[in-house]
């Protein structure tokens, strides 16, 4: 028994020329405990971006190989090559998560052929993926494959800013960039959680996009009495954590200020060093892989961390992130509902119009690989 099929590959060569393309794969027969999942759906993530690119020059790509195997080039910049040099040489499958139909399996999980399931093993972006039957989770038949296949990044990245807050002993939260796929998840499942939540947009169309799903505070960069709104909401709530994706620019420090600001001795007292009063922001994206730029106009109880969901589950572990996904299940048609902009196939993604679509992340853009549709 073999199974054979595409799977989009992204390799950074010595000279730093970064290659994508596709390669075939084959699968024998399962080993005991593993499945083989024919590929059905797999969203493209943020988190997929960087593994695809790395720090490449995308003014660089260029486009060559055939319509069945295409191929993207790009070069990276000598000084940015040292960051990825330990994956220089090697093919580095790319889909954090994806969804399908089991169509074989190894001794102890037979039961899973033929039903649909989806898992979170990286390498989804594939036609064939073969992974440990522990890894999967079976969709029910009332939810779709591609709505299966996007239960797991951004529900859980919501759930577990959730459970952060909870653990650093905050109750609000700050969110910015806040329109995006994930954003209004996180909207819906803090309302949901009677958990105040200040959500900060670059433009009016993105605070339209909240507020129409019930978002309370919308906070729009564009304004200019923007920080004085967003002290205001941060003193409304008392949130005194936030997550960024954005990690450039003047945003992180705005914030931290704001957060200064509503945390000053309610008596008017000069207070030397600033406020006491603990106030955290964590970056967990790079929409702007340029200087964080902090003006230090918030005392010395602040700090400022980077937060990723697979560090979050390693900590949580098993039990917890259990009962996280099925709070996600139960809710995948409501709070954590992905809706996609366009459906692609493994070769339609590296169309340069494609690629370059997906890449500049807009706002309400989201794809889903589709490749069985190569098959």
């Amino acid at each position: 028994m073999t199974f054979e099929g595409l799977e989009l590959r992204s390799h950074i060569g010595a000279d730093g020329t970064l290659r994508i393309g596709l390669v075939t794969v084959r699968h024998g027969a399962p080993g005991p405990g593993d499945v083989i999942i024919r590929v059905e759906a797999a969203p493209l993530n943020p988190t997929d971006h960087y593994l695809l690119t790395g720090p490449a020059d995308q003014a660089t790509m260029t486009a060559s190989g055939t319509r069945e195997r295409p191929e993207l080039t790009m070069t990276i910049p000598a000084a940015a090559l040292p960051f990825v040099s330990r994956r220089v040489g090697i093919s580095m499958p790319v889909g954090a998560e994806g969804a399908g139909t089991v169509v074989a399996a190894g001794a102890g999980a037979e039961a899973l052929v033929g039903r649909r399931v989806a898992a979170m093993a990286g390498g989804m972006f594939t036609q064939y993926r073969q992974l440990a039957a522990r890894r999967c989770v079976v969709l029910p038949d009332s939810v779709p494959t591609a709505r299966g296949a996007a239960m797991f990044v951004n529900p859980l990245t919501v759930l577990g800013f959730i459970e952060t807050m909870r653990d650093e002993g905050h109750s609000a939260l700050v969110h910015a960039a806040a329109a995006s796929n994930l954003g209004q998840m996180l909207v819906k499942a803090c309302l949901a959680d009677g958990i105040p939540l200040v959500n900060i947009v670059r433009r009016p169309e993105q605070a339209a996009i909240l507020h129409g799903i019930g978002a309370k505070l919308v906070m729009d960069s564009s304004r200019p009495d923007f920080e004085h709104e967003l002290g205001r909401a941060v003193a409304e709530t008392g949130a005194r954590l936030a997550f960024d994706p954005i990690g450039g620019g003047r945003l992180a420090g705005q914030i931290l200020a704001a957060m200064e600001t509503a945390s000053a001795s309610p008596d008017g007292a000069y207070e030397h060093y600033g406020s006491a009063v603990p106030k955290g922001l964590y970056i967990y994206g790079g929409l702007d892989r340029g200087p964080t730029i902090l003006e230090l106009r918030f005392g010395f109880a602040w700090r400022v961390g980077g937060w990723l969901l697979f560090h979050f589950m390693a900590r949580a572990g098993a039990e917890r992130m259990a009962g996280l996904q099925a709070r996600v299940l139960s809710e995948i048609d409501t709070t954590f509902a992905s809706r996609f902009t366009r459906t692609v196939s493994l070769a339609q993604v590296l169309d340069p119009e494609v690629f370059g679509a997906f890449q500049a992340k807009s706002t309400g853009e989201k794809y889903l690989v589709s490749p069985s549709a190569d098959v």
